[in-house]
């Protein structure tokens, strides 16, 4: 890879990153992956924490640094605390020391994962891109018919995206895989297709939207990190990262973002009809 200057503010890395995602070996997209996700942590973290938690060594994600740009690990640290040392809240410590208390009563796994809850809806908070979102409504609004398809971990909002639009009379379809039932022929040019995929991502989501794509419907991407497949697809993107309690993630953040959706669509809708 050629040398490259470092970034000189969160917009430059975060487009970095998503035109180097394709190149990355396969631990440095780890990495990606990982500060995508996580850009709260970098501010506050080791790098060897950092590296924990992406699952590499620490050699690792010091090249992955370099390979942004940066000289090391510090050098990119120092531009997320420049970034966010006035606005962005340390949850991390917050949950570590919940950790610490232990967390064996029921009372005590609640607590930690509404913290986690309390982390996604803050990160959402600062990192949705308005533009993206105002596009987003505004192609779902104008669709002839829009399909929703999440699977796995991401169906409950799926689901719920469908139940919420029938109840605002917008035209939905969802795509559930039960069965292995294949409902690809149903979409159309002018429709649009909410794909909705997390890390490790679900290939039947991925596979059906790209074959909506190619029936020439728009995508609107529901994803987690800037190395998801669906950013390939679509400009379309609405980025949700989601805090986590041990192996668990909350989808706190995510239904908060269908429920926006669903509200600015109906009132968009009503705008048109009147």
């Amino acid at each position: 890879m050629d040398v490259l200057s470092a970034p000189t503010s969160i917009e430059e890395l975060q487009d970095r990153l998503l035109d180097l995602a394709d190149s990355l070996p396969k631990r440095l997209r780890q990495c990606a992956d990982y500060v995508a996700a996580n850009p709260d942590r970098v501010a506050v973290s080791t790098v060897a924490e950092m590296a924990a938690g992406a699952g590499v060594k620490p050699s690792a994600f010091m090249r992955f640094c370099q390979v942004l740009g940066f000289s090391g690990f510090s050098q990119m640290q120092r531009l997320f605390r420049e970034s966010y040392s006035q606005n962005w809240p340390d949850y991390t410590t917050r949950l570590e020391k919940l950790r610490e208390s232990g967390a064996d009563s029921p009372s005590a796994l609640l607590a930690e994962f509404i913290e986690a809850g309390r982390l996604s809806l803050e990160n959402l908070a600062k990192t949705i891109d308005p533009r993206a979102l105002d596009a987003a409504i505004k192609a779902i609004s104008e669709a002839q018919l829009v399909h929703i398809v999440g699977l796995r971990r991401a169906f409950s909002v799926a689901a719920y995206l469908a139940y919420a639009f029938e109840k605002m009379n917008v035209p939905t379809m969802l795509h559930d895989a039960v069965g292995k039932l294949d409902s690809r022929h149903a979409f159309r040019e002018g429709d649009v297709i909410i794909a909705i995929t997390f890390a490790p991502y679900t290939a039947e989501t991925v596979d059906l939207a790209h074959a909506a794509r190619r029936a020439g419907a728009r995508i609107v991407a529901i994803t987690d990190s800037l190395t998801s497949p669906l950013r390939q697809l679509t400009p379309l993107v609405l980025t949700v990262s989601e805090a986590d309690f041990g192996a668990f993630r909350s989808l706190s953040a995510t239904l908060s973002l269908a429920v926006a959706l669903v509200v600015a669509v109906g009132a968009a809708e009503r705008e048109v009809k009147k």
